[in-house]
């Protein structure tokens, strides 16, 4: 690429102006300070006369040509020290940066793992984000460690309203003005809520009391930091 940058230092170099330049190429002083201000650039007769005028080749106006003159002034082995580093710095400036895609997750009122939470309370919800799109109805919160190891405090539960699937699944439960996040298993008389920690109880709820199934549970996540 021509550089009318290098082709004004080398004109003041050699002492000559603008216009004397031009008046020794028989060209407008408009046409030559458009090659130094890099609008336009000389074709191959006036890069040869320029070249010849100051004493210098014609790829001297190339703005790479400082960079193969000096490749050409080194001795073999530097030679191939420089064009294996430059061959690195090209492959890591051609690395394509992948920026994490985040998908955002309307989390509603804590669902509790533990003593339980009145469901959904007023509506109002946060907004999370992970780097997964994973289908679900709704998002909620866990609080507590009666699920643990697999659900764990301040992690959000993704469920699917469904009914009752299978005995063992993990179900979001409304029941006697709480939402508990248990193993399911229905019984005869009601639903036996079991937590995966053993350290809890297993609950009963009669049927009498009208339990309801809210939803399986069909995923869960720690929420990232973006």
């Amino acid at each position: 690429m021509f550089s009318g940058e290098k082709l004004k230092n080398i004109r003041e170099e050699k002492g000559y102006s603008q216009a004397e330049v031009a008046k020794l190429l028989n060209i407008s002083r408009v046409s030559y300070f458009n090659w130094e201000n890099g609008k336009t650039k000389p074709n191959q007769k006036n890069l040869n006369l320029l070249s010849r005028l100051l004493g210098v080749e014609e790829t001297y106006f190339v703005s790479e040509y400082d960079i193969v003159d000096t490749y050409f002034k080194l001795n073999k082995d530097n030679r191939h020290k420089l064009e294996n580093y430059a061959d690195d710095l090209l492959k890591e400036q051609e690395k394509i940066v992948q920026l994490p895609k985040y998908y955002v997750y309307k989390v509603f009122e804590k669902l509790s793992a533990g003593t339980g939470y009145s469901y959904f309370g007023d509506g109002n919800y946060d907004t999370v984000f992970y780097d997964e799109q994973l289908d679900h109805d709704f998002a909620s919160w866990v609080f507590g460690d009666s699920m643990e190891p697999t659900y764990l405090n301040g992690e959000v539960v993704l469920i699917k309203q469904t009914g009752f699937d299978y005995d063992g699944a993990i179900y979001a439960v409304d029941w006697d003005g709480q939402t508990y996040i248990k193993k399911v298993y229905r019984e005869e008389d009601g639903l036996r809520l079991v937590s995966l920690n053993k350290h809890y109880a297993d609950k009963f709820a009669p049927y009498d009391e009208n339990p309801r199934i809210i939803g399986k549970i069909v995923g869960n996540f720690m929420p990232l930091e973006v």
